[in-house]
């Protein structure tokens, strides 16, 4: 599952960057690019805050949190035994880096760099945001997904509560031969067992 994990990071850091880079190359600073009309539009803007803009001014927290992130998940992964574990943690990994990428090495400086968004979504989000964000945030629901489904890191689902474990022996090994239980309960086969014994 590390494979996995893995290879789903380095696709969603590429893609990040590789936007990213196409961006600063392509657009200037506060540039808007109309692409599917109202429903898709291109806006340059440098980020210090956190994911869609939010909380900006705490470049440093949010930069100290993602290396936190990332080392998080790196140890965790080898716990994994789940695809779905793997694939969620990988879009996770892989947002996590690219925008920390950004916070460390773009202006105005180590660690409090800005972050590049340029999705613009003004049907249905007033935040602009990144291929970063999008996957961040995509994990995170998947996160949620899995937690409420029940599945651990093996794949398994938990128990439903009041759920009973199956005690009986498959193989019969607990049950009593109905002839015995019949002699044993039976006041008369006492008696015929002894007159036979006294006859002979």
């Amino acid at each position: 599952m590390l494979l996995a994990l893995a290879f789903v990071a380095v696709i969603v850091y590429v893609l990040d960057q590789g936007t990213k880079f196409l961006v600063v190359s392509n657009l200037t600073l506060g540039q808007d690019v109309d692409v599917l009309g109202p429903v898709l539009r291109f806006h340059f803007v440098k980020n210090p805050g956190a994911a869609f803009s939010l909380a900006t001014g705490s470049t440093w927290i949010f930069s100290i949190a993602a290396a936190a992130v990332v080392v998080a998940i790196v140890v965790f992964s080898r716990r994994i035994r789940s695809l779905r574990w793997a694939l969620m943690l990988g879009m996770l990994l892989g947002g996590t880096l690219g925008n920390l990428t950004d916070r460390l090495f773009r202006e105005p400086g180590f660690g409090v760099g800005h972050v590049v968004d340029f999705i613009y979504l003004p049907w249905i989000l007033p935040a602009i945001f990144n291929i970063a964000d999008t996957f961040i945030v995509t994990s995170m629901g998947l996160l949620i997904l899995l937690t409420l489904l029940g599945v651990g890191l093996d794949g398994k689902r938990a128990p439903r509560k009041g759920d009973e474990p199956n005690t009986i022996d498959n193989d019969g090994s607990d049950a009593k031969d109905p002839a015995a239980v019949s002699s044993t309960t039976d006041p008369s086969a006492t008696p015929s067992a002894a007159t036979g014994r006294d006859a002979s």
